[in-house]
């Protein structure tokens, strides 16, 4: 899946890994964690996000703990993709291997909550289908549009061990 389509959650600057996963809900399934994600800055977003809405950040988004539940939990809710005008390393390094697309996108403020976005990884076209605006941005290499693709590094390490007959 290279393009997704949906609603646009806008959040600000720096927001932190550490309230992606709250540390309290470590031992729980994924599901109890993602149940949870961004609850601290709002608290309806786990709840009503649909799968294919897209997460809108200001810079450093993801900044904090290198914890993994945080991409882990945008993928388990099925977020389309993430567009940030930055994100710190590790989050988005974890957000490609857990098979979420994250975009860097430095117009993230003209993005309203609620917009409507179409976002297509490969070739970096960003659309805001409510103000009819249009975007070009740096798009996602084709090698890791595949990791994306297969779900994640995991999976699509499994795949090509499997094609070459190693398991």
């Amino acid at each position: 899946m290279s393009i997704a389509t949906g609603k646009a959650w806008v959040f600000g600057d720096e927001i932190n890994s550490d309230v992606m996963a709250p540390g309290i809900y470590f031992k729980e399934s994924n599901e109890i964690m993602a149940s949870h994600c961004l609850e601290a800055v709002d608290p309806n977003f786990a709840h009503k996000v649909q799968p294919g809405d897209i997460v809108v950040g200001g810079r450093n988004f993801g900044i904090g703990s290198a914890r993994e539940q945080a991409a882990l939990s945008f993928r388990h809710l099925k977020v389309g993709a993430i567009l940030a005008k930055s994100f710190a390393r590790i989050f988005y390094r974890n957000a490609l291997n857990f098979g979420v697309p994250a975009l860097i996108f430095p117009e993230a403020s003209d993005v309203r909550a609620g917009d409507m976005l179409s976002v297509n990884a490969v070739t970096g076209k960003v659309e805001n289908l409510t103000s009819k605006k249009n975007y070009v941005v740096d798009s996602i290499p084709q090698h890791l549009m595949d990791m994306i693709q297969a779900g994640g590094l995991m999976p699509h390490l499994k795949k090509r061990l499997q094609k070459k007959g190693h398991i």
